[in-house]
């Protein structure tokens, strides 16, 4: 008993002097660090670390282009997740941007560009496809031995083609974007655009489904996810269908209520494009943003009342993600900015960080 009180002690200890310093390094005046993937001019791909200042804490090249970033709830660490259809994720020293371990994935998977972390800090999901039967949608699941990924097994996301994964406040049920898209190993081709079926399920960390729901268009591919802390989850989307459809390319589902279209102008779900890129909520002021970067355009709403705030022009326009005050949002082809929502004018003011080569994801640790 004593020995085990020993060691439980001491492991304490440890976590304390190792959490400690992750906490001075997170909450620095210089604000939140912000995790990103980039190219360069080259094609060279890198996951980045920035503060809103603009200085640099990192900048690693990778062999495989990321998509989303997902950080680790207690440990100075951030898993960089492949760009769909890539095998490769890297796990990344937020201190020193130092490369800590690339993660394979697994015979006949691929990485579809997101996971998430279980709050205890010891479980990670990640969206994969099962390439011998194309589209079926699983997540792969990994565990943290020793400050390194092991995977542990897969579960299935009960669709097909899974995009984003998010968790519930709860932190315990997982959301996943199921795309509706069947794709094969090593493509990004499509191939079941007149079969698609995508969703918005709810399930268990076992794997169990507690609810399944799709929209009214079945080309309309579910993409990316945020959630508010009251539960609220809006979904941005994708749509594969003609040109000249209007698309329903925001939906929300609150509490208690379906998985439905958000209540957007017709004006501007047709300037979208028919594409979406990153979704944000900021809870505090209870705003929803998006970005449409094929239509060059960044939107924010009232994620209450629907209520337009913003309709900008921003070039290629690619992450978001909540601050303090507003959002801040990176491009692909211009300068990165910042919102601050608390004054009656959106305007924006341009961020001291590099121009363009940005994907499309941004997230905040």
């Amino acid at each position: 008993m004593l020995r085990r009180q020993a060691l439980a002690l001491g492991s304490l200890l440890l976590s304390a002097v190792t959490l400690g310093g992750w906490s001075l390094f997170r909450h620095k005046d210089s604000g939140p660090l912000l995790l990103s993937a980039r190219d360069d001019a080259d094609g060279k791909h890198y996951a980045v670390g920035y503060r809103l200042d603009g200085k640099q804490v990192f900048s690693t090249e990778v062999a495989q282009r990321c998509h989303d970033i997902i950080n680790h709830p207690e440990l100075p660490l951030a898993v960089f997740i492949a760009r769909r259809p890539g095998t490769q994720s890297y796990l990344i020293d937020l201190r020193s941007g130092q490369l800590l371990q690339t993660i394979e994935s697994q015979p006949d998977r691929h990485f579809y560009g997101h996971a998430v972390i279980h709050k205890d800090g010891e479980w990670l999901y990640a969206t994969e496809n099962d390439t011998r039967d194309p589209g079926r949608g699983v997540l792969g699941v990994y565990r943290f031995v020793d400050q390194r990924l092991e995977h542990a097994g897969e579960i299935p996301t009960h669709g097909i083609g899974p995009h984003q994964v998010s968790w519930m406040p709860d932190g315990e049920t997982l959301i996943v974007a199921n795309g509706g898209i069947r794709t094969e190993a090593e493509s990004r081709v499509e191939m079941n655009l007149d079969a698609m079926e995508p969703s918005l399920v709810l399930m268990k960390r076992d794997g169990t489904l507690l609810s399944k729901e799709l929209l009214s268009q079945q080309m309309n591919s579910v993409r990316h996810l945020a959630v508010a802390s009251d539960g609220t989850i809006v979904a941005g989307q994708q749509f594969m269908g003609d040109s000249t459809t209007l698309a329903e390319l925001l939906a929300i589902k609150r509490p208690g209520q379906p998985f439905q279209a958000f209540a957007v102008a017709e004006e501007q779900l047709r300037s979208m494009n028919h594409y979406t890129a990153s979704v944000a909520i900021h809870d505090e002021l209870r705003l929803v943003a998006l970005t449409a970067p094929r239509a060059n355009r960044f939107f924010i709403w009232d994620l209450d009342s629907a209520a337009l705030k913003l309709d900008a022009s921003m070039p290629d326009c690619a992450g978001v993600g909540a601050v303090a005050d507003g959002f801040v949002v990176t491009s692909g082809q211009g300068r990165c900015r910042f919102y601050d929502c608390r004054q009656a004018s959106l305007q924006p003011k341009p961020l001291e960080l590099p121009s363009a080569f940005w994907d499309n994801h941004l997230h905040l640790a």
